[in-house]
């Protein structure tokens, strides 16, 4: 079994909700996640990880929180190839361009994607976006 974490960054509390479904499901699927907010693990932590859920909402013009996030993630990039990786998270505005955007970047890095494209949730996680994040923590534990 491989040895998950689960990381996520959250303002509101949406991307949180999404954090622990993912949790939940990998759970599920018979792994043991270790679930993270970004400041309680360093990217060298993460990179000992098999497989990463990374969870962040969409921030400003839709891109990753700044001040926390995006340079954890900076950190961490290097570190991903062949890695198990699946993105999530939370937007209240715009089309999703923000994970678009990092889930190139993270193809960019090798990483092995569980899916084809980042999970995004308007707003907040409803019981479907709840059950695609359980999907998603499912895939990642496989």
């Amino acid at each position: 079994m491989s040895k998950l974490a689960v990381i996520y960054w959250s303002g509101t509390g949406n991307t949180e909700a999404m954090a622990r479904a993912v949790a939940e499901g990998a759970a599920r699927a018979g792994a043991a996640p270790d679930l993270f907010s970004v400041s309680q693990i360093t990217p060298e932590d993460a990179a000992g990880y098999d497989a990463l859920a990374l969870g962040c909402p969409a921030m400003g013009a839709e891109a990753l929180e700044e001040a926390e996030f995006e340079p954890f993630f900076t950190a961490l990039e290097g570190s991903l190839s062949g890695k198990k990786v699946g993105l999530f998270g939370s937007y209240g505005w715009g089309d999703g361009q923000w994970m678009r955007d990092w889930y190139d970047r993270t193809a960019r890095t090798g990483a092995d994607l569980r899916q084809e494209e980042g999970l995004m949730v308007n707003e907040v996680p409803d019981g479907s976006a709840l059950d695609a994040c359980r999907a998603l923590g499912a895939a990642l534990a496989c």
